[in-house]
């Protein structure tokens, strides 16, 4: 007979409560969420993900000290070995879509070693993340795609605990006859690489020079920053291992469909949205053909004044439009067939309306552009305009052939703009941008040239002197503020910045540069 105030279903809650307790990062994850989703068991780590995860923390604690560039794939490699490893002891298989996201990972993490610019460097490596976490979980729902990432955060604990339990089965007895030759022999090599490799060093300077060009440099000094590089390389081919071996399954989570309207709750605000759009498109192709002088003289506005007051206003316009069609879709009456083409067809009004937005939008920066010339901010708006206006065009093909490839449709073309965004070298466009203004207007800029970095180089060496020098100082400054950097932390744009920095080096004064504006503060 069960005590009195007995309660079976919270006793049963309390058990999975304990159960998740025991799982990491679970513990902190909504109780339905984190039912759903929770991984599987992994079966035992083999020794092939412990010797990548090994590499994985050495080599990061080697190349990764001085900077990232050809280091960070390097130290990626052994991370990508380990998860192979795991995913194949797991009879996992690699789909179209996994290796996909595999390669667009790689991919982006190749920009830090082209691209000196930190900023489109971080964005490329967040992007990366997320396609790593798309590539290990095999996500192609919303809550797969936007969460997957937070499941690496839970796969660093999984793993660590993951390896402790190899490792301790190993320790006690397991396979140590087998592999305690091997790690006696690695050691021995290791040995006598160092001992030889420092007499021949030792004995001949060309020798010597070529070693120290392609091996780091580690000091005492270094220890702390280098053995936190370790465990970072070490835990983050862990989780890459574990979840690659038992991923979450973030696409078992359901999330309830909004509570649909009638037709006609439904379509008036948006017929009404429509409308408007409507008006002001066709005051937009008004202004295009023939009346942009007429309306720039009953409105006392200049060129630039005009682009520049209506370029914000419409990217947030196209923002919000992405949350009111969200929010539509969940509301939309779905009785049948009707409704659903009575869905399609008003939704891709609004999204068609919203196109000519952004080609507005687009066309006003570029007015301004012309007038004042291209920045970081103004490149970067840009773009996000650019790539909000290709989710747009993702939405009405969903509405045409479904929304099944939706999620995954528009997390590629965010990492494939943040990819093409670091490989163009935005610093480089803005240095050829104002350059070729220079060239045909004779307005220029030095002193937001002190700010940039050394991608802009091979444009800005291009201008004529005293210009040239006064333009390159502050990246100039830089460069020799940084000192000499081993080759696997300086990227490709640094090494061109340095090598035509070396050929012509900047020679004019600082009064120079001064009475040409160089130094003068500079706003926007």
């Amino acid at each position: 007979m069960a005590p009195s105030g007995w309660d079976p279903k919270a006793w049963q809650t309390y058990q999975v409560r304990q159960q998740r307790a025991k799982s990491g990062a679970w513990s902190i994850a909504p109780l339905a969420w984190a039912e759903a989703a929770r991984p599987a068991r992994a079966a035992p780590v083999p020794t092939a993900v412990l010797l990548s995860a090994m590499a994985a923390g050495l080599v990061s604690a080697l190349f990764l000290g001085d900077g990232l560039g050809p280091g960070l794939l390097l130290a990626v490699a052994p991370a990508v070995a380990a998860a192979y490893a795991a995913a194949r002891a797991a009879r996992r298989t690699a789909r179209p879509w996994t290796v996909a996201w595999a390669i667009g990972c790689v991919a982006l993490l190749a920009v830090p070693a082209l691209r000196d610019a930190g900023w489109p460097s971080a964005l490329a490596l967040f992007a990366a993340v997320l396609l790593g976490a798309l590539a290990l979980h095999g996500s192609r729902t919303w809550p797969g795609v936007l969460l997957s990432p937070l499941g690496l955060v839970d796969a660093t604990v999984l793993g660590v605990r993951w390896a402790w339990s190899g490792l301790r089965s190993r320790g006690s007895g397991v396979d140590r006859d087998r592999w305690l030759p091997v790690a006696k022999a690695a050691l021995v090599a290791v040995v006598l690489l160092v001992l030889f490799g420092a007499l021949f060093a030792s004995a001949d300077a060309a020798f010597a020079d070529l070693l120290s060009g392609i091996t780091p440099e580690v000091s005492v000094g270094d220890g702390p920053l280098r053995f936190l590089l370790f465990l970072f390389g070490a835990c983050l081919a862990l989780a890459a291992a574990r979840t690659a071996a038992a991923p979450s399954r973030w696409d078992r989570i359901r999330l309830a469909p909004g509570k649909p309207r009638t037709r006609l709750e439904w379509a008036l605000p948006l017929v009404v949205l429509n409308l408007l759009f409507a008006a002001f498109n066709a005051a937009q192709l008004a202004v295009l053909f023939g009346g942009y002088d007429a309306m720039l003289e009953s409105t006392g506005l200049t060129h630039s004044k005009y682009a520049r007051q209506g370029f914000w206003q419409l990217l947030w316009a196209t923002v919000l439009t992405l949350a009111v069609i969200a929010l539509a879709l969940r509301r939309a009456p779905r009785a049948g067939a009707g409704d659903r083409r009575f869905v399609r067809v008003v939704l891709g009004a609004l999204c068609a309306l919203t196109l000519v937005v952004v080609a507005s939008a687009l066309r006003r920066m570029d007015l301004y552009v012309d007038e004042y010339g291209l920045t970081r901010l103004r490149v970067s708006v840009a773009a996000m305009e650019l790539w909000l206006g290709l989710v747009i065009v993702l939405i009405m093909a969903a509405g045409v052939f479904g929304t099944r490839r939706l999620p995954r449709a528009v997390a590629g073309s965010a990492a494939a703009a943040v990819l093409a965004f670091g490989l163009l070298s935005p610093d480089g466009m803005v240095a050829e941008k104002n350059v070729a203004r220079f060239q045909q207007t004779g307005k220029i800029d030095p002193a937001y040239f002190q700010s940039l970095s050394a991608d802009a180089v091979p444009a800005l060496d291009r201008l004529p002197e005293p210009r040239r020098s006064c333009a390159l100082r502050g990246i100039n400054n830089e460069l020799s503020r940084g000192g000499r950097l081993p080759w696997y932390a300086m990227s490709l744009g640094e090494y061109r910045a340095r090598q035509i920095l070396r050929e012509r080096p900047v020679t004019v004064s600082y009064e120079v540069c001064r009475d040409l504006g160089t130094f003068a503060a500079r706003t926007g």
